[in-house]
């Protein structure tokens, strides 16, 4: 029964589960969480005593009725009215301690989750190598679901199996008799007979299911992956409607979606088909443990050794350490679904340590120092490690306005990136000014899900401005139409224009006043008569902030004093110059 559990892969298994699953149980809700466990504990041994208990009542029922003793009958009803309502209250509160538990526990893990994924933006890191692991939104919400639960189900189970077959080992072994028969001229008598049958039959079985399904774990595994792609993929159609009704691109989306659903399908089809093996498997053992203690204690029975009420005694026990034996054959399919889970957390820890690795030991250093921002022979690579652009060398002084210009890919982007500290890939020195604050704009702004109050005040924190400074920016960057609509809660980003998501992102800034900011073509949806506005308003309402812009509108230059170029033609890929 044990087989499939032994070998170094499974070792592995199990020491990397228990590091998922210990720092609950050491954390700072441990007191709660081992009380709960051991209240838990304690109904399900006070489950197993009264199976213990029901097993006993078996023969005194039975014998009275085969006894026709009218009294000892009603008697037993009796007793069996005061051990059915103490168990309904054990099987009630198991259940919602269980529950309560189990939401905890996740509860503690999805924190604990979400807290190393933002932390050091390694969800951003995770998103730019194809080392990653897919849809870590699934991971969090599903899987940690499933590991919480089943873990503790399936722990709980089989503790509860292990207790249940120590209970009724010496019942079914004395119930059971000996056994003697004659073999080759030979007399053999077997002791307790019946405890050994069941050990062979659900040792059996155990194996037998293992060679069956063995091949499930790795099948639901695929399946969360492929229902996580498919759910991503409606997902996107529906974040990008608009761009695909522009296109009239529906088909050709329709045969991403039907090729991605054909996944979910096929996989599914493949667990059906191996399930199936199993069901019929699983169920034919089922049935004939049914009939199968009838025909072994059924001779001892007929031959007057056992009363009725021992034979349905014994017939029970041996049932309940059958079942107790089969707790992996019973648990498999859950056993599957639970370890497809456990991979999946796993790889995803892995998969953050990476990245968060990647990001401590980045190339790039990154200090602090009193004056303005100074590269010092950066270097700037891709993900894959390939060198996109070197070199570089420059200064920016406080208050200064800087333009940065050069072709699509030349790196402008990423150096903003870099500058940001969420772009490690490279080598280098950047020196930051100390205590500054440094916001950056992007091409397209991040609107958060909710009001618009807090979508403007996004990344500060909501109340951080008053209504009237909301107000004020909204309608100094063209957007006067929405200041009575600051309580409504939407989709922002798909209720404001591109051009009008750049212009919050104006407002935002003129909000957060940064002492330097970035405008990665911050203004590009913008007409030129708009942006010239908001970039006149920047330098009015920010006199004292570093203005930096990406941009290809010769039109900026009016709003820079010095420009850096990068040019891949030249050795050092960057060039600086005054505007006149």
């Amino acid at each position: 029964m044990t087989a499939p559990l032994i070998g170094a892969e499974h070792r592995s298994f199990f020491r990397s589960f228990w590091q998922l699953a210990r720092p609950y149980w050491t954390s700072e809700e441990r007191w709660i969480a081992r009380g709960l466990l051991a209240v838990v504990i304690a109904l399900n041994l006070g489950s197993v005593y009264l199976n213990v208990r029901f097993n006993a009542w078996y023969a005194g029922f039975y014998d009275a009725l085969q006894n026709k003793n009218a009294a000892a009958f009603w008697h037993s009803l009796l007793i069996f009215g005061g051990l059915a309502f103490i168990f309904i209250v054990v099987a009630v509160y198991q259940y919602y301690l269980q529950q309560m538990l189990i939401i905890r526990w996740r509860r503690w893990l999805t924190r604990r989750y979400l807290t190393n994924w933002l932390a050091d933006r390694v969800y951003y890191r995770m998103e730019l190598t194809t080392r990653g692991t897919d849809n870590p939104d699934q991971r969090i919400q599903e899987d940690l679901d499933n590991f919480s639960t089943q873990t503790l189900s399936l722990g709980l189970d089989g503790m509860n199996s292990v207790v249940t077959l120590l209970s009724f080992l010496g019942i079914l072994w004395s119930l059971s008799g000996p056994l003697s028969f004659a073999l080759a001229g030979i007399g053999i008598t077997i002791p307790g007979y019946m405890l050994w049958v069941a050990i062979v039959y659900a040792g059996l079985g155990s194996w037998l299911t293992h060679v069956v399904g063995q091949r499930l774990s790795r099948l639901n595994f695929q399946q969360q992956r492929f229902e996580a792609n498919f759910r991503f993929s409606l997902i996107r159609l529906r974040e990008n409607a608009e761009g695909v009704a522009l296109y009239a691109g529906e088909a050709d989306e329709s045969g991403r979606l039907g090729a991605s659903f054909g996944n979910v399908v096929d996989n599914f089809l493949a667990i059906m088909r191996l399930r199936k093996r199993l069901i019929w498997f699983t169920a034919f053992y089922a049935q004939l443990a049914v009939i199968f203690p009838f025909v072994v204690a059924g001779p001892r029975y007929f031959a007057g050794a056992i009363s009725l009420g021992i034979l349905m005694q014994t017939v029970r026990a041996f049932g309940t350490v059958q079942d107790s034996l089969s707790w992996f054959v019973n648990s498999y399919p859950i056993l599957a679904t639970w370890k497809a889970s456990v991979d999946r957390l796993i790889s995803f820890d892995q998969a953050m340590a990476a990245a968060q690795a990647a990001g401590k030991a980045g190339g790039i250093e990154v200090a602090q120092a009193a004056d303005g921002i100074r590269l010092e022979n950066l270097e700037l690579d891709l993900p894959d490690g390939r060198p996109l652009v070197g070199g570089l060398a420059a200064a920016i002084r406080p208050g200064e306005r800087l333009l940065v210009t050069g072709p699509s890919g030349s790196g402008k982007s990423t150096l903003f990136r870099a500058i940001a500290g969420i772009w490690p890939y490279g080598a280098g020195r950047i020196v930051l000014p100390t205590l500054a604050r440094l916001l950056f704009l992007p091409q397209r702004p991040y609107v958060p899900i909710g009001t618009l109050r807090d979508a403007v005040s996004f990344p500060g924190r909501p109340g951080s401005f008053t209504d009237q400074q909301i107000a004020e920016a909204l309608s100094a960057c063209g957007l006067e139409d929405y200041v009575g609509r600051l309580d409504e809660s939407h989709h922002w980003d798909r209720r404001l224009s591109p051009g009008e998501q750049q212009r919050l992102a104006i407002a935002r800034a003129l909000l957060q006043r940064p002492d330097w900011l970035f405008l990665d073509e911050a203004t590009s949806s913008l007409d030129p008569d708009m942006e010239q506005r908001l970039y006149k308003l920047l330098l009015e309402r920010l006199p004292k902030s570093s203005l930096i812009s990406i941009g290809h509108r010769t039109d900026l230059t009016a709003f820079h004093r010095r420009r850096l170029r990068f040019d891949p033609a030249q050795p050092k890929a960057l060039t600086s110059e005054m505007i006149d």
